[in-house]
């Protein structure tokens, strides 16, 4: 499956258009109706970002070490806790998805689920391609106009990451849902106070809510803290995964406890007013 998987969902980022996949030399490629064609890389997924990829994205260093602290069980609390507000709805897209972890996640046990995995990191869309085979990994930027078809999902998940909310209003189905996770004041503390990682600032979950009104209305807010006992191994692996990886990963980084708290927050769209 792989990219198959989110043909009926991806649009054309140029014209909007339906895309299928074709044979493209050796390889394959998505094109649409209008002449547009994208190659899909040998790795699985598809590049519908336009332009260079940005400074900012996550380096194969960043992902590996997500995958190690992923495997290690540290955030499995929010994974666990973001998948309850997404049963029954199979049709999926994850922004800023990295190794799709908590896309996978989400997905649980449907067999004909459908993850759209969505990141401006070729080197997140490499792993998010072989993160499930129900997941379509697709580079993209959040900040531009989705290339995914108008009301076609059932849900948006954004854990840690960018929020384009009229997109999301957008691409989501009338019933659909918004779960976005953000980090609270105290999360990774322990960790930052002994590395002096970069700060979290307070009222981000107010933020949001006032953000998203304008397109969402509340459904469920709820707020999740778990303190952990980690090796030096997985600490410095916690800080190498995440944005202070772009500033430096300290060579003294010790054993101890940090704090993993984050909100999790559940909108639906408004209704459409009448004209």
């Amino acid at each position: 499956m792989g990219i198959e998987a989110g043909l009926d969902l991806l649009a054309c980022p140029r014209c909007g258009s339906g895309l299928d996949l074709v044979a493209a030399g050796a390889g394959r490629a998505l094109a649409c109706a209008s002449g547009h064609s994208f190659d899909v890389a040998k790795q699985g997924y598809v590049n519908l970002l336009g332009g260079p990829e940005p400074g900012n994205a996550d380096t194969a260093a960043m992902l590996a070490a997500r995958q190690r602290v992923h495997a290690s069980g540290l955030f499995e609390p929010v994974a666990a806790e973001v998948a309850t507000h997404l049963v029954g709805r199979p049709r999926v897209l994850e922004v800023g998805a990295g190794t799709a972890y908590y896309l996978a996640r989400a997905l649980g046990d449907d067999d004909a689920g459908v993850g759209i995995a969505l990141d401006v990191s070729k080197a997140a869309a490499r792993v998010a391609a072989r993160a499930d085979r129900r997941i379509a990994a697709v580079v993209a930027d959040v900040w531009s106009a989705l290339p995914l078809a108008h009301h076609c999902l059932d849900a948006v998940l954004c854990v840690f990451a960018p929020r384009n909310l009229a997109e999301f209003a957008r691409v989501l189905r009338p019933d659909g849902r918004l779960v976005v996770v953000t980090p609270r004041p105290e999360h990774l503390a322990g960790l930052r106070d002994r590395h002096g990682l970069l700060e979290v600032p307070a009222g981000k979950a107010d933020q949001l809510a006032a953000a998203a009104a304008e397109f969402f209305e509340p459904v469920a807010n709820s707020g999740l803290v778990r303190a952990a006992d980690v090796d030096a191994a997985l600490a410095a692996d916690v800080i190498a995964m995440g944005p202070n990886a772009f500033h430096r990963v300290p060579d003294d980084v010790t054993a101890g406890s940090i704090v993993v708290a984050v909100n999790i927050q559940v909108f639906r769209p408004l209704a459409p007013t009448a004209a």
